[in-house]
């Protein structure tokens, strides 16, 4: 439903290039070239020029606006070992995962400073939709640094739209490892529904992220978690999403959508087992869009997150995302740009993938057409239903 998708007010990337600075090292799957790599590919693709996306200036959070997720133990952790470069393993510092670098306090809160710009711009009615790739930092928890993430900077800046007033804010994370940190964080928290729709903690990293796990007391119903079968692609993929999340967000009738869209969940991506294309993936972000305008008046917030294939996907999922924010979708027959594939090759050594497609037409079974209890996709499916929509006062069958 493109058509549908039009963007009705103002849009904002947040970004400026030293971003990148906030980088694990050259042997770190999260390498920084894919965020130059997209916006390189967004520029080229005319997605941040001509009005419809404007590129702001990211800033860095203060020790006081981490604090409102983090404890101060972790914060002071970070910038020492972003001082000395010695490990701080009891919090997560040092691992393979989290390395420690040089700097990595000032790096980390660059990515928070913007996700918080980010916030404050759809927040205070600036723009309608805002989005920072760099950001979507979601296993960082707020005593230790987990899974590439230092800080949280979608919690915070969730928290952040809470202590200026919103009520009610629904985050959806379609990256492919659940959102384990910002589920921690609002746990107890009625005023916040984390969905998150990733490969099964039964075989990925963090581990967590199942059917039963509703919300702690006082607040069930207000995570929910869609645990896919390894091998999902975008049939399975997309019946999960539209079985599960456009219904509990229109119940929760949040005032402001946030969204974390790592695009590890694509075929080619080196450290999970989903079968998304970039074309499944795309039609994921439109859907969302569509959803922020059908129930927030269009008040949206998107993140980046995970995406480890840095040259053939990440740069078009997200420059796909950015069309999507800027209410300009990004037509997938379009060829990439010979400057961009002149500046992929330059900066990477790799050639560049030659269409913003891989040749998908994404579509999927609806699920008021029945389930199958013999598919193990279907079986997720339903017990997401069963555990979560009779608490929204939904009926959990087809």
């Amino acid at each position: 439903m493109e058509g549908a998708s039009g963007c009705t007010g103002p849009s904002a990337v947040v970004f400026d290039p030293t971003l990148t600075d906030y980088d694990f090292g050259p042997a770190h799957p999260m390498a920084p070239v894919r965020v130059a790599l997209t916006m390189q590919l967004a520029h080229e693709l005319g997605v941040t020029t001509g009005g419809a996306l404007r590129v702001v200036p990211a800033r860095h959070a203060t020790d006081e606006e981490i604090a409102t997720v983090h404890d101060q133990r972790l914060i002071e952790a970070v910038q020492r070992a972003g001082r000395t470069g010695r490990a701080e393993l009891e919090v997560g510092l040092g691992s393979d995962d989290n390395p420690v670098f040089l700097g990595m306090h000032e790096a980390a809160a660059h990515v928070v400073g913007a996700s918080l710009e980010a916030f404050r711009l759809v927040g205070s009615g600036e723009a309608l939709h805002a989005a920072n790739i760099t950001g979507g930092l979601h296993h960082a928890m707020p005593d230790r640094a987990s899974g590439f993430c230092v800080y949280n900077d979608v919690a915070i800046g969730i928290r952040s739209l809470l202590d200026a007033g919103v009520q009610r804010i629904a985050y959806v994370d379609v990256d492919v490892h659940h959102g384990d940190g910002v589920q921690a964080v609002f746990w107890d928290d009625p005023r916040v529904l984390t969905i998150s729709v990733h490969e099964t903690g039964q075989f990925l990293f963090p581990g967590t992220g199942f059917a039963q796990d509703v919300g702690g007391p006082g607040a069930e119903g207000s995570a929910a978690n869609v645990a896919l079968p390894p091998g999902t692609g975008d049939a399975g993929w997309l019946r999960a999403f539209h079985a599960v999340v456009p219904d509990l967000v229109r119940e929760f009738a949040p005032e402001v959508l946030v969204t974390q869209h790592g695009c590890d969940s694509h075929a080619e991506d080196p450290l999970a087992h989903l079968m998304l294309s970039v074309d499944g993936q795309r039609a994921a972000y439109l859907a969302l869009h569509e959803l922020a305008h059908e129930v927030t008046g269009g008040r949206w917030v998107a993140t980046g997150g995970g995406g480890y294939a840095l040259v053939d996907v990440v740069p078009r999922a997200w420059s796909h995302l950015l069309g999507a924010v800027a209410g300009r979708p990004v037509d997938p027959a379009t060829p990439t740009p010979e400057a961009w594939r002149a500046y992929v090759l330059e900066r990477t050594g790799v050639s560049a993938p030659r269409s913003m497609t891989d040749g998908r037409t994404p579509a999927y079974r609806d699920w008021r057409e029945g389930y199958d209890p013999d598919a193990w996709l279907d079986r997720e499916v339903n017990a997401t239903r069963t555990a979560l929509f009779p608490l929204h006062g939904l009926d959990p069958l087809p």
